[in-house]
């Protein structure tokens, strides 16, 4: 955003989203049926990514994905898939949007943290 209305317009609307996503996720594995859909592959890289870059980055910080019960599992539900946790590089993720948007990071400092863990259990299973 280059202005703070635009801001604080597109903050409530991205929170907006994310609680309905957090409400339909506590009760089914996928967001449109019992397996995996394209909602989901266009969802994911957006999740993956928000704890990690969106959070501090792009001044997200209402919380993280981390804090959402059902959405943090869903992402971790999501990565252990065979085959997808080798698509994702977080230092590779976090140097490119801290490098490259010099007008939002001008320093192009990249930041340490946050610790991840998708590997944890994510329990989703019985909503299947």
């Amino acid at each position: 955003a280059t202005s703070q209305e635009a801001y604080d317009k597109a903050y409530d609307e991205l929170w907006s989203a994310l609680d309905q996503l957090e409400k339909r996720l506590e009760s089914r594995r996928y967001l449109m049926g019992p397996s995996i859909s394209e909602a989901d592959v266009r969802l994911y890289p957006t999740l993956v990514r928000f704890d990690a870059v969106y959070h501090g980055h792009f001044k997200c910080n209402r919380q993280r994905i981390s804090d959402f019960p059902a959405l943090s599992a869903y992402v971790r539900d999501l990565y252990q898939v065979p085959g997808v946790a080798e698509t994702v590089d977080i230092d590779q993720i976090k140097r490119h949007y801290y490098v490259s948007q010099r007008t939002i990071n001008p320093t192009q400092i990249v930041p340490v943290g946050p610790e991840l863990d998708f590997d944890s259990p994510h329990g989703r299973e019985s909503l299947s």
